[in-house]
């Protein structure tokens, strides 16, 4: 597939200033003023289109920073929140009910995990975990009181890819919701295309692109949004995981240079996953013929993002890994720092950092070793010199062989 509809789509949305500005005005106000009682009312019962009662609850810059994510995933609607984990938790929180179940990725991001694993068997909705890219296992997991199925597109941290054609088949075949969380892989697949109900981002990671902050999205139908801001029983609304209007304005600008930093991201991590991989380190990218779902990648992806800005390298040992990273901060080619998709590289080892919610036993299940380093790739403007500096940090601690790296 290749498309630029959904980068077109966030481009052809014109905001304008109250004073006629290029950026919408900020809407600095938590609370609104009305004409009328009536309005108000008609407000609060959500029959009220165009008028604002309370930020909690939505504001001007919440609903456009929203409507260009629905407009970029091509779905009917979408919701901001204060973080990713603020989109994920309402969501999931909005489908399942006490003694609901549902079935879920064993490799996901640990906060998810965690979420799922200890803290909502308290309110009684059990999760099976499951390897997502076992069909059979994902079908033989649901139970007649399942209600949905949740992964991520491309999986923190090992870089599975889900068939979300298949999965969404079997989610409709059986009456569930398919929850998908794109954070990896913003434009390169839209999940919504292949059957998704709910798509989820943490926008602070690639959609807005400098580590200043924290937010996240919820894309469906206008019927589940509108359920989720529903003053009496909406998650949204009730958990007040507000995003603040003048973060929204932020994301929102840096939004409109996303489809040119996706290119860069993936250009550059496919050359460096495919430069280690002929060093005979062991690295796993989805762009790689190697990767055991590159072929299906590549039936979802918008091909001219590419296959995304994430790659991983196993060096043996948590502390083999520990001194690369160390030295490569040392040797400016990023930061030892958790989080993704920042203009700088960024690495961490994610049985010790992301996932270290997931036992011990379950990581090394997974596959997760403890040597594993997670690289969010930069966007260096010279990723031969990038790369060459990392290959010369890894043979001074002796992780290459000099023969390996003629």
């Amino acid at each position: 597939m290749k498309s630029n509809k959904a980068a077109n789509n966030i481009q052809d949305l014109q905001y304008f200033g109250e004073f006629g500005g290029v950026n919408p005005s900020i809407s600095d106000s938590s609370t609104y003023t009305f004409l009328s009682a009536k309005t108000m009312f008609d407000t609060f019962e959500g029959n009220a289109d165009g008028c604002y009662l309370y930020s909690r609850h939505s504001s001007p810059s919440n609903l456009y920073l929203g409507k260009a994510l629905a407009a970029m995933e091509g779905t009917e609607a979408a919701t901001v929140t204060a973080s990713g984990m603020g989109a994920i938790t309402a969501a999931i929180m909005q489908i399942c009910q006490q003694g609901d179940h549902l079935v879920c990725s064993r490799t996901i991001y640990g906060g998810t995990y965690a979420y799922l694993k200890n803290f909502l068997p308290k309110f009684g909705v059990k999760t099976t975990f499951v390897d997502i890219t076992d069909l059979n296992a994902v079908e033989h997991a649901i139970t007649d009181k399942t209600k949905l199925i949740y992964c991520e597109s491309v999986s923190n941290p090992l870089l599975e890819v889900a068939d979300l054609r298949s999965l969404s088949s079997i989610s409709k075949n059986s009456g569930l919701k398919l929850m998908v969380d794109n954070t990896f892989s913003p434009l390169s697949i839209n999940p919504g295309n292949f059957g998704a109900d709910v798509i989820i981002h943490s926008l602070t990671k690639f959609i807005n692109g400098t580590s200043d902050t924290v937010a996240g999205v919820i894309c469906g139908t206008r019927e589940f949004i509108d359920e989720l801001r529903n003053v009496n029983d909406g998650a949204c609304m009730l958990l007040g995981s507000t995003m603040d209007s003048l973060r929204s304005a932020s994301v929102l600008k840096n939004l409109r240079t996303l489809h040119i930093r996706m290119i860069q991201h993936s250009k550059n991590a496919s050359y460096l996953a495919e430069k280690f991989e002929s060093l005979g380190l062991k690295t796993v990218y989805p762009g790689l013929k190697s990767h055991p779902s590159h072929d299906l990648f590549k039936s979802l992806m918008n091909t001219e993002y590419g296959f995304g800005g994430m790659l991983t390298i196993d060096v043996g040992s948590i502390e083999k890994a520990n001194e690369l990273m160390e030295l490569m901060q040392e040797r400016n080619l990023g930061y030892l720092a958790v989080s993704l998709g920042f203009y700088k590289t960024l690495f961490s080892a994610p049985g010790t950092s992301t996932s270290s919610e997931i036992p011990l036993e379950e990581q090394k299940s997974m596959g997760l070793s403890d040597g594993l380093i997670r690289f969010s790739i930069g966007l260096d403007a010279d990723i031969e010199r990038t790369y060459k500096t990392m290959k010369k940090c890894m043979l001074d601690l002796n992780i290459l062989e000099p023969v390996n790296s003629l």
